[in-house]
């Protein structure tokens, strides 16, 4: 594919969402891109709940990285996302690369609405990383020695952070990509206590997988001060989107970039490494 024209335009890069967003602005820059991320913290914040800092933060782009947290699975985000892409088409944005999630509803209407929103788009669409095991909740329990989930044997095709970024940054800054649908996977389908043990593989020490009640683990949240909207969220993603749907690979990652996603074991190696 070819570099698309986005070094000799104005404007810049608007990098929003926080495991995929800092990486993506990472690549960006480094490929001499103009990009800035926005949040609740940047010098120009930007926050979903309140559309009066959206016209700020979109204001000089032409293209956006749209990743909608907590998840797309909350009510009211398809609506959300959608508004923000109307503006930020209205604001100058000729690209919109979405971070979705597969096998659940309400990302698939965000998709279709965003589709409609009058830009070049591009679906990223993902379920659960390699990194939850070290940059999201789970990584308290895999640290600690044991790590308890509402899970059983249901296999998941865990996606490398970095191969997200990777075809991220390539819609964002290439031809060849608009009004595609990347469904991004990894290699190989795992259970959940066989990602634990290829962690603890890599790590040199035993580490425990115990699967728990969905109802004993929403307890354990609320009783750590989880909100109750990320208890729902989470037992959501647990009890629903965990059920089998995502249980096959795809070629997302090859079709996007030409090469194969990266392991779960070169994840485990290159982070828990002894």
């Amino acid at each position: 594919m070819t570099t698309h024209d986005t070094l000799g335009r104005d404007g810049h890069v608007l990098v929003l969402g926080g495991k995929t967003g800092h990486r993506v602005l990472r690549r960006l820059q480094a490929r001499g891109v103009p990009a800035r991320a926005a949040s609740r913290s940047t010098a120009v914040p930007f926050d979903w709940n309140d559309r009066a800092t959206w016209a700020p933060a979109l204001a000089g782009l032409h293209a956006a990285y749209i990743a909608y947290v907590p998840d797309l699975a909350v009510p009211g985000a398809a609506d959300t996302v959608a508004a923000f892409a109307e503006q930020a088409v209205a604001a100058g944005a000729r690209r919109l690369v979405l971070l979705s999630g597969r096998g659940e509803d309400e990302a698939q209407r965000t998709e279709q609405l965003v589709a409609q929103a009058g830009a070049e788009w591009t679906v990223v669409r993902c379920s659960w990383f390699d990194q939850n095991f070290s940059e999201g909740f789970f990584v308290d329990g895999v640290r600690a020695g044991e790590l308890a989930l509402p899970v059983g044997d249901v296999p998941e095709p865990f996606v490398d952070l970095d191969d997200v970024a990777d075809v991220a940054v390539a819609a964002l800054t290439e031809d060849g990509h608009a009004s595609e649908v990347y469904e991004l996977t990894g290699p190989q389908l795992l259970r959940f206590d066989e990602a634990v043990a290829a962690i603890a593989a890599a790590a040199g020490h035993d580490i425990a997988f115990a699967p728990v009640p969905v109802d004993e683990f929403a307890a354990a949240l609320r009783s750590s001060g989880e909100p109750e909207d990320v208890v729902w969220l989470t037992t959501y993603l647990f009890s629903e989107v965990l059920d089998g749907r995502n249980a096959s690979l795809a070629d997302g990652v090859q079709r996007a970039l030409g090469r194969p996603p990266r392991s779960f074991a070169d994840y485990a190696r290159a982070v828990w490494g002894a």
